[in-house]
Order: C-alpha cells, then sequence, then structure tokens
C-alpha cells in the first residue's frame, strides 16, 4: 500500500491489529459457543473473552513486536497469535482454537475484511453515482458533439454522456453487492474441513455473529472462486473508472476544451510551460486502475489449489487484498471530487459541434431525402457528395458550409424544402428522446412501447 494513495480507514481494515482483533473475535466465539454446547467449561470461555479483550484493548506496538518475535521462532503466524495470547489467558487458553485448523481462523478473518472493505468501496461508489447524477441532470439538455472512432458523429447532450456512466456505475455497485455477498461466508470445519474435531454448531455461531454465512464445503479452505469473484468484479469497476478518466482527458486536449479538471488557485501544471493545465487527476485515475485490474489474474489463479488444501494463495493474497481495495478506495474517491468539480464549458461544446460547417446533419439529411422519394441508397450518394465537399474545402476560399452545398444541389431543392432542412439540421432534434432515457437510468418510468 503506498501512502500516497491510501486512505485512512481503508488502511485500518488491513492494518495487523485489526486482523488479531478478529482472529481474536474467531476464537472467543467458537469457545463460547463450545461452552454452550458443554464442550469446554463455560468460565473457560467466560475468561478467555474477557482476559482477551483486555489484551486486545490495550494492543501497542510492543505487542506487535512480541507476535512478530514469536513468529520469527515458530514460523507460522496463527500459532505466534496464539502463544501472544495465551500469554495473557492463562490456563484457560487450552481451551483456545480446541479443534481448529489455521485456516478456519485465516479465512473467516479475510471474509471479514473483505466485506468490511466492500462497504466503505460500497459507499464510494454512491458518492461516485451522486456526483454524476448531479452533474448529468444539470447538463440534461447542453448540445455536445457524439463521437466515433474519435470523430465527429452526431449531436448528443453532455448530461446524456454522463447518464450512461452513471448507469455503468450503478451495475458496478450491484455487482459488488453481489462480490460481497459471495466472500462473506465462515469456516470453522477443521483440518480437511470434515469437522471431525468441531462441531457445525459452532461454525454455525461463528458465522452468525460475524455476520457471515457458512461455507457449504470448506475442505479446510473457502473455495478461491468466491475471492476470484471478488477481485474480478473490483477490476471490472477500475474500468469503469478509467472510462471516464478517459473520456475526462480526451475533452480537455487543447484542440477539444469541452471540459476539464478544476484548477486550484496556486496550482501548477508543468515545471517548464506555465500556461500548462493537464488532466493530472484522469491519468492518475487511468494508472491505478491498472493495478486494481492487475489483481484479477493472480486471484482466478488462486483457484485451483491441490487436493484439500494448499497456501500457494496466501502471499497472493496478502498483496493484492490491501493493495486492490485500498488502490480502488482511493480512486473512487478521487473521482468523485472530479466530476463534482468538473469545469464544462458548453460554448466551446456549441462552437465543435459546427466546426466541420454542419456535415454532422448528414444522418438527418439522409432521413429527410428518403422520406421524400429519393432510394436510400441514391440519397446517401447525394448526401455524401456535399459533406465531402464540405469536408475537403473546410477554411480554403471554395469552402462553403454543407448547408450552402445542400442549397446548391438541384438534387436536393427538388426533393425537400428549406423548412425541413432547417428541421434536418437543427440539433435540438436529437434531444427528443433524452427525457425517456433519463427516466430509464433515474429510476422513473419511460414511455410505453407501440403496441
Amino acid at each position: 500500500m503506498v501512502p500516497r494513495y491510501t486512505r485512512p480507514a481503508m488502511a485500518a481494515i488491513w492494518a495487523p491489529e485489526n486482523r488479531f482483533r478478529i482472529w481474536f473475535e474467531i476464537e472467543a466465539l467458537a469457545a463460547e459457543a463450545m461452552a454452550k454446547l458443554g464442550q469446554i467449561p463455560e468460565a473457560a470461555a467466560a475468561a478467555i473473552r474477557s482476559r482477551g479483550a483486555a489484551r486486545m484493548a490495550a494492543f501497542c506496538p510492543a505487542d506487535l513486536e512480541r507476535i512478530e518475535a514469536i513468529e520469527r521462532e515458530t514460523r507460522h503466524d496463527v500459532i505466534a497469535f496464539l502463544t501472544w495470547l495465551a500469554e495473557a489467558i492463562g490456563e484457560d487458553s487450552r481451551f483456545v482454537h480446541l479443534g481448529l485448523t489455521s485456516s478456519d481462523v485465516l479465512d473467516t478473518c479475510l471474509a471479514v475484511q473483505l466485506t468490511q472493505a466492500a462497504d466503505l468501496l460500497l459507499a464510494d461508489l454512491d458518492a461516485v453515482l451522486a456526483a454524476l447524477r448531479t452533474r448529468a441532470f444539470e447538463h440534461k439538455h447542453t448540445l455536445t458533439i457524439g463521437r466515433s472512432h474519435g470523430i465527429h458523429a452526431e449531436p448528443t447532450s453532455f448530461g446524456l454522456k454522463l447518464a450512461g456512466h452513471y448507469a455503468e456505475f450503478a451495475r458496478n455497485r450491484a455487482r459488488l453487492e453481489a462480490a460481497r455477498a459471495e466472500v462473506a461466508v465462515a469456516a470453522i470445519s477443521g483440518a480437511v474441513g470434515t469437522y471431525a474435531h468441531v462441531d457445525l454448531r459452532v461454525e454455525a455461531h461463528v458465522a452468525a455473529k460475524l455476520g457471515l454465512s457458512v461455507e457449504p464445503v470448506s475442505t479446510q479452505v473457502i473455495p478461491r472462486d468466491r475471492h476470484a469473484a471478488f477481485f474480478c468484479t473490483l477490476a471490472v469497476i477500475a474500468s469503469g473508472v478509467e472510462r471516464l478518466a478517459t473520456e475526462i482527458r480526451h475533452l480537455q486536449r487543447s484542440e477539444v476544451r469541452e471540459a476539464e479538471e478544476f484548477f486550484a488557485p496556486g496550482q501548477k501544471g508543468s515545471s517548464a510551460m506555465p500556461h500548462k493545465r493537464n488532466p493530472v487527476l484522469s491519468e492518475n485515475l487511468t494508472g491505478l486502475a491498472r493495478l486494481v485490474r492487475a489483481a484479477a489474474l493472480p486471484a482466478l489463479e488462486d483457484v485451483a489449489l491441490w487436493h484439500e488444501r494448499d497456501i500457494s494463495h496466501s502471499s497472493v493474497e496478502r498483496a493484492i487484498a490491501p493493495d486492490a481495495t485500498v488502490t480502488l478506495d482511493f480512486a473512487l474517491a478521487r473521482l468523485a471530487g472530479l466530476v463534482r468539480d468538473l469545469v464544462v464549458h458548453p460554448e466551446r461544446m456549441a462552437q465543435n459541434l459546427d466546426v466541420l460547417g454542419g456535415v454532422v446533419h448528414s444522418g438527418e439529411v439522409l432521413l429527410a431525402l428518403a422520406r421524400g422519394g429519393i432510394s436510400r441508397e441514391d440519397a446517401y450518394a447525394i448526401v455524401q457528395r456535399n459533406a465531402m465537399a464540405t469536408w475537403t474545402r473546410l477554411g480554403t476560399k471554395e469552402g462553403r458550409s454543407f448547408r450552402a452545398n445542400l442549397d446548391a444541389d438541384p438534387e436536393v431543392a427538388g426533393r425537400i424544402d428549406a423548412a425541413t432542412l432547417d428541421a434536418a439540421m437543427d440539433p435540438r432534434a436529437h434531444l427528443r428522446a433524452v427525457d425517456a432515457i433519463f427516466a430509464r437510468v433515474f429510476g422513473e418510468a419511460g414511455p410505453a412501447a407501440p403496441a
């Protein structure tokens, strides 16, 4: 986790203190369940809870150093923790971890941490959605040029662009909720997952108290297809972040200048060129998205473990779990702020709509000619001929607008009148469905389909 891209709340989830607190909670809950079943003395479970909780409440750097020192000797992280915990609990520590195996603690703890991380990411997504919704409605009818292949296509609205990103992030939120549910499972099943040394009711108690469901077949470890789905979901969300960041980067190019990142007072864009206003946040988000996506492949490779368990997944998850969630948390927070503060230039959008002399209305003119009785093939040839005459002579003395070329073409004048041509070249016609689209995206009923 790079401090530059780390927010405190998410970092705290992956801190050793939080991990050890969850480990203790799992052990204490298991002991309490065993006591209720009459498998260990109730007094022992009470002592484990009280003395262990006191030790965890007073946890300090010296405790972390002590656990690490024990692990250097034992070369086993869970045993090191249990040894440290036993020093506080005393004689009743013999009832701690009774019938459990290390994976019971490790995998159940990871489930808790991933659900904690998912909850923060869901809140981050809500902030992105709120920002996109506000700006989409603000620019619902702000005309701009739509582009395909990076080339001017037909008019659209800037609000409709943002509504599309809103819809994507809404889908991503649903995906993350599903991924959270998939990893929110506990396993307290003992060696190779047969419950030979631990009662199934202990697992049920621990899972319920931690807000988790029970893994039906844990084989000693929770199957890693669950985790692969989780990290692949993070990767998809990161791709959504990059798609929006890429859009903003393109819109901020000097030749376009339709929208730009907020440039704060005192901000500097370049050490050599004082005029620069660079899309640094969007570029940063593009890079961060690559890091989050990088976690997907190793998570998929973790699925194929040997027999009932191995630990080839362990080293991977120690890296990708904190790194991917921390990075995505930072990226989503940055994206929400970027959208909220985005500087939009409607006047520049209007200028760019006309920069090609009106050829962006060729599709509507084609339809008008077809409705006027010309075959589609002939209408296409007429419109393309006039559009190319406009395109290739832009900025020259011989150059004329698309409308001027159409007016001078007898095949057009004889087929459609000026009012029809005016309507075909009115960019507002491209907004006729915006209200209906917004209704679909933002949860209102749209128009009924024709019978």
